[in-house]
């Protein structure tokens, strides 16, 4: 029986690196691409000594406009993608104005218009073969209120949670399964690539921390039940549930005192 196939975005490292070793671990052929290709073929090495799992290495840069083609030029015609991991992504760090658009507008391309784009794609196939799992790798950051600083981050993860719950609705009667996966502060490479290790560290405690490995099995039990959104941790179901209780005014001044503790200037 061939294997399904799944397609993981960001695969290169941290969450989507973790997404690929769970799915090849679950009998899942991979399309793995992010923009560094030589550790992309170091994972599909890994993946096929361990998990006898066939990767196609497909290089693609999401920031640019006709990345998502790119990337599906690379994706084999005669075999559907069953699964998608919406995971690539980057922090854009300073003030709105202090930045210029052309960074801005990579930012969305990358974080909003791709992952919506790939999905536009691959689920229309999905629902007619009635078979379907898609992951949107959110934030907890898109659940509570926006800091100041990296602006577009949080408004970014909350309309890839919105997006989640309403293809939730639609794909539900047709076989096909999606959740927004919504971690807080997680043991990756996020936080070297935008600069800010030392002061994010500094600033959370450890209890805060997550493991890739721990956030990728949280998620993938949820799409598998099919729940709209998953919350790893006790800390962050906390946090997320005390932010829907209390005061906008309120939120936004524990935000205002917080938030240059994770933020660089």
């Amino acid at each position: 029986m061939e294997r399904r196939l799944a397609l993981v975005t960001g695969a290169s490292a941290g969450i989507g690196a973790a997404f690929a070793r769970t799915l090849a671990a679950r009998g899942y052929d991979l399309v793995l691409s992010a923009r560094r290709t030589e550790r992309l073929h170091a994972l599909a090495t890994e993946l096929r000594h361990r998990h006898e799992a066939a990767s196609i290495v497909a290089p693609a840069d999401l920031s640019r406009p006709d990345g998502v083609q790119l990337l599906l030029d690379q994706t084999p015609r005669d075999r559907p993608v069953d699964v998608l991991i919406n995971n690539a992504g980057w922090g854009l760090p300073g003030a709105f104005t202090e930045t210029t658009w052309g960074d801005q507008q990579a930012f969305l391309q990358l974080m909003v218009t791709a992952p919506c784009e790939l999905t536009h794609r691959l689920m229309p196939g999905m629902v007619r073969r009635r078979f379907g799992r898609i992951v949107n790798v959110a934030s907890v950051a898109g659940l509570i209120p926006g800091a100041a600083g990296h602006t577009l981050y949080a408004g970014a993860k909350s309309l890839m949670i919105k997006f989640s719950q309403s293809l939730h609705l639609e794909g539900a009667p047709h076989g096909v399964h999606v959740s927004a996966l919504c971690p807080g502060f997680t043991y990756t490479e996020f936080h070297d690539v935008n600069g800010t290790r030392e002061q994010i560290t500094t600033a959370t405690p450890r209890w805060a921390w997550l493991q890739a490995d721990a956030v990728v099995e949280a998620g993938w039990r949820a799409v598998e039940a099919n729940r709209a959104i998953c919350i790893p941790g006790l800390p962050y179901k906390v946090i997320c549930a005390a932010a829907k209780l209390i005061p906008d005014s309120l939120a936004l001044a524990v935000m205002r005192a917080q938030g240059p503790k994770f933020r660089r200037d």
